[in-house]
C-alpha cells in the first residue's frame, strides 16, 4: 500500500503530466487528507476543472487539458465497472479505492455535458465508519429526545432539511444506534450510502419497476422491525410509509421540509391521511450543517460593552458560555480556513396531544412551532445562538447558513 503523503506535498502541478492511475490516485489521496466529501472533474471548452467539496464550500484543485481530463474519467469509470464507452447516458458506480492510505468506498455519478462528460465522486472513509449520534452536534437534552423516540415500537420519526444537510448521515446513526442485533433493519435506498453490517440493504430499481413502494411492499414480508426509507420524495411513497409506521413497524425517512414544523404539512401536501399521520407521527428533525471554528487560531472577541447579546438563550447556557465569541483565522491545522469541521444544528419536534390534534386538522406550521416550543423545543434561533455562545461556530457562519428568516422568528 502507498505511504500516504501530507497534503502540503501535493503539487497540482504535476497531474497534467501523470500518468491516469497515478494522477487519480494523488487526487484522491489528497482529497482523503483534506477530509473531503466529494471530489469533481468538470469539463470545460479549454480544460477539466478539478474540485472538492470541504466542509460543505466548493475548493478548486486544478485545472488539466481536456484530453488528460476523459483519461481521468476513463479510469474511473473502468475501475468502477462503469461503462467506458457511453459518453452519452447518465451512469452509476462504485469504487472501493484502498491505495490512497484510506480505505475509500467511493460513489461515482457521471453525465453528459455541453463539452463532454462531468463526473461527482462521493467519498466515504470506511475506517471512520459511521458517525455516531452523539457526534451528530446535538445538544444533550436532544440527544436523549432522539434516543428515546429511537426505543418506540413503531412510528414514524422524519429527519428534514434542504439537500446536503447531513441528514442521511442522521439516518445512517439512528440505524447503527438500533443496530443491536435485537431488532430486524431493513432500508430502502436510492442508492445504497454506506454499507453496514447487520442491516438488510436493499436499493430502488426504478428501470424495472422497483421503486420505494412496490419494493417497501415486498420488504414488509421480510418481518422487519425497523425500516429506512432513503427519501420521501412522492405521494406512492408518503402514504406508503405512513402505512408501514400505523401498522407496527418503526420508520425512519428524510423529508424536504425547511424546519421541523413544516414537515407535517409536506407530508399532507403529498396525499397522506391528516388522521393516520396524527396518530402514528413520533418526531420531527429538522437539520443544519454549520463549520466550527478551528480551536488552534480562533479570535476571541470580548463582550463587556454588549452584556445582553446572549440573553434570549441565558437559560439554556452553561457557567463558561457567553463570555466571548469567536471568529475564524488562519494556520496550517486547519489549511488556513479558519474552520476545522462540520457540525449540525436542529430542532425536534415531539408530539403531545395538543401538536396532534393540530395535524389531524392541517393545522399551519406557525401553530405546530408555537405547540414544540411549549413543549420544550429549542427553535433554530436558538440552537444557532448557542453554538455561537459556545465558541463552536462563528456568527458569520450561521448567518451564511441558516436562512435569515428562520434565525428571525421570535417565539
Amino acid at each position: 500500500m502507498n505511504e500516504l503523503p501530507l497534503a502540503e506535498s501535493f503539487d497540482p502541478a504535476t497531474l497534467a503530466s501523470m500518468p491516469a492511475e497515478a494522477a487519480v490516485d494523488a487526487l484522491l489521496r489528497h482529497a482523503a487528507i483534506m477530509e473531503a466529501s466529494d471530489l469533481f472533474l468538470l469539463s470545460d471548452e479549454t480544460s477539466t476543472n478539478i474540485c472538492m467539496r470541504r466542509h460543505g464550500k466548493i475548493e478548486p484543485i486544478a485545472f488539466v487539458p481536456p484530453n488528460q481530463g476523459k483519461h481521468f474519467v476513463t479510469h474511473i469509470k473502468a475501475m468502477s465497472a462503469m461503462d467506458i464507452a457511453d459518453h452519452r447516458r447518465p451512469g452509476e458506480g462504485r469504487w472501493l479505492h484502498a491505495r490512497s492510505g484510506k480505505r475509500l468506498d467511493i460513489r461515482i455519478n457521471c453525465i453528459s455535458t455541453l463539452f463532454g462528460e462531468d463526473m461527482a465522486l462521493r467519498l466515504w472513509d470506511r475506517d471512520e465508519g459511521i458517525r455516531r449520534l452523539d457526534r451528530l452536534g446535538m445538544f444533550p437534552a436532544e440527544l436523549e429526545v432522539l434516543k428515546s423516540l429511537l426505543t418506540r415500537p413503531s412510528g414514524l420519526i422524519l429527519v428534514t432539511g434542504p439537500t446536503g444537510t447531513g441528514k442521511t448521515t442522521t439516518l445512517y446513526a439512528c440505524l447503527s444506534h438500533l443496530n443491536t442485533g435485537q431488532r430486524k433493519l431493513n432500508t430502502l435506498e436510492d442508492p445504497i450510502e454506506y454499507a453496514i453490517e447487520g442491516i438488510r440493504q436493499s436499493h430502488v430499481m426504478p428501470k424495472i419497476g422497483i421503486d420505494f413502494p412496490e419494493l417497501l411492499r415486498h420488504v414488509l414480508r421480510q418481518s422487519p422491525d425497523v425500516i429506512m426509507v432513503g427519501e420521501i420524495r412522492d405521494e406512492k411513497t408518503a402514504i406508503s410509509a405512513v402505512r408501514a409506521a400505523n401498522s407496527g413497524h418503526l420508520v425512519l425517512s428524510t423529508l424536504h421540509a425547511p424546519v421541523a414544523a413544516a414537515a407535517p404539512q409536506s407530508l399532507l401536501a403529498l396525499g397522506t391521511s391528516p388522521y393516520f399521520l396524527s396518530s402514528c407521527l413520533l418526531g420531527v428533525v429538522a437539520q443544519r450543517l454549520v463549520r466550527t471554528l478551528c480551536p488552534h487560531c480562533r479570535m476571541q472577541f470580548d463582550l463587556d460593552g454588549a452584556p445582553g447579546t446572549f440573553e434570549e438563550i441565558r437559560h439554556l447556557m452553561g457557567p463558561e458560555d457567553g463570555k466571548a465569541i469567536y471568529g475564524p483565522s488562519s494556520c496550517e491545522a486547519c489549511h488556513h480556513t479558519g474552520y476545522s469541521g462540520r457540525t449540525g444544528i436542529f430542532e425536534i419536534i415531539t408530539m403531545t396531544q395538543e401538536i396532534r390534534r393540530l395535524i389531524a386538522r392541517a393545522g399551519s406550521a406557525q401553530d405546530i412551532s408555537r405547540a414544540a416550543v411549549a413543549n420544550g423545543m429549542i427553535p433554530f434561533r436558538h440552537s444557532a445562538l448557542l453554538k455561537v455562545a459556545q465558541g463552536v461556530t462563528s456568527t458569520e457562519e450561521i448567518l451564511g447558513s441558516v436562512p435569515a428568516e428562520f434565525l428571525g422568528i421570535e417565539d
